[in-house]
């Protein structure tokens, strides 16, 4: 009778033999290539002759090295089609349009950021997008791939046979292909002071350290970690509505990090700001924000957090270690002591 188990030990069997003869191939050649060279006289072979004895050696064990599978893919173009945003302000009467390419996978690395490299540079130079670290970190390279806002060096190009759309970050002010405008959304960020605030220490700046221990440090895990991206805004329905005056996920993320920095002083003044009718309550806990985050932060729940802080349910805790002012009388080359 068949015996399916049998079967398959037998198969198992006998690609352990053959990887196994390989591998003896592979060393013999390699041996036979290091005798053959140490045993020649420069005297009795040409360097030419040499040169070409070793690069046959090599290409032998590189041939090795490569599985049969790998070296068949490498010969089989994997083609992906990719559907792309297009607008210039050079022609504005030409209205924006969807452009379609036919890029080879080989040839690219896995991101959708390098595919969008391999078109500008062998398909259309004239395409325009922002890119700059290629690691998530700098956050420029924003838009809109396949219906999701991410980071295009973070998403992985998949060969599919649907197409990679790409378009620019929604509800947005477009400049020219994928570029969109991010001047509201830097002005948002900055409304909101992102620096320590400690009132009445403007003289001592640079000269001590500020404090915090490692509990208090680890209150901000998850808040410091936004590149301003932008995501999370441009997903967000009532930033779509009303962007002019309420201040989206990215910017109130960046407020309740300062907010909840043990080291700063001004959470009162912070709050204060907050304290409209639009900032921070034009939010409805879509969490969108929250779902579309390629760094996997949680915008929503600080905005939460922050409405509490605003409704008097909680306050900001006391730091564990608080740094005093360095008394100007200790020293009197640094801090010249007046007389009262």
């Amino acid at each position: 009778m068949f015996n399916p188990t049998i079967v398959n030990r037998a198969s198992q069997f006998w690609s352990c033999t053959i990887a196994s003869l390989r591998r003896v191939t592979c060393q013999n050649s390699y041996y036979r290539s290091v005798r053959f060279l140490s045993n020649t006289k420069q005297t009795e072979k040409e360097p030419s002759e040499r040169e070409s004895v070793i690069n046959a050696e090599v290409a032998i064990i590189k041939d090795c090295k490569i599985p049969p599978d790998e070296r068949q893919q490498e010969d089989k173009p994997r083609l992906q089609t990719v559907r792309v945003y297009r607008w210039s302000p050079e022609n504005p009467n030409v209205k924006p349009y969807m452009q379609q390419f036919s890029v080879d996978l080989n040839k690219c690395g896995t991101m959708v950021l390098d595919v969008l490299m391999l078109i500008k540079r062998e398909h259309d130079p004239t395409l325009s997008y922002r890119r700059s670290c290629r690691e998530g970190i700098c956050g420029v390279c924003a838009m809109n791939i396949n219906g999701v806002n991410t980071l295009a060096c973070l998403t992985k190009a998949k060969e599919s046979p649907k197409p990679i759309v790409v378009y620019p970050l929604p509800h947005s002010y477009v400049i020219r292909d994928l570029i969109t405008d991010m001047e509201q959304f830097l002005k948002q960020y900055q409304s909101v002071d992102p620096f320590l605030k400690r009132p009445g220490e403007e003289n001592f700046v640079g000269l001590r350290q500020i404090l915090q221990s490692p509990k208090d440090r680890k209150k901000l895990n998850g808040l410091y970690e936004c590149v301003l991206c932008g995501c999370c805004t441009y997903s967000c329905p009532p930033y779509w509505w009303l962007g002019d005056k309420f201040l989206g996920p990215a910017a109130l993320l960046q407020a309740y990090r300062w907010i909840l920095d043990s080291r700063d002083m001004g959470h009162k003044e912070r709050l204060g700001k907050l304290r409209d009718f639009y900032s921070v309550y034009r939010c409805h806990t879509i969490f969108n924000c929250t779902k579309t985050c390629p760094k996997g932060l949680n915008p929503g729940r600080a905005i939460a957090q922050i409405k509490r802080l605003l409704a008097g349910l909680t306050k900001k805790e006391r730091p564990d270690m608080e740094t005093p002012l360095p008394n100007p009388c200790q020293g009197e080359d640094v801090y010249p002591c007046r007389e009262e």
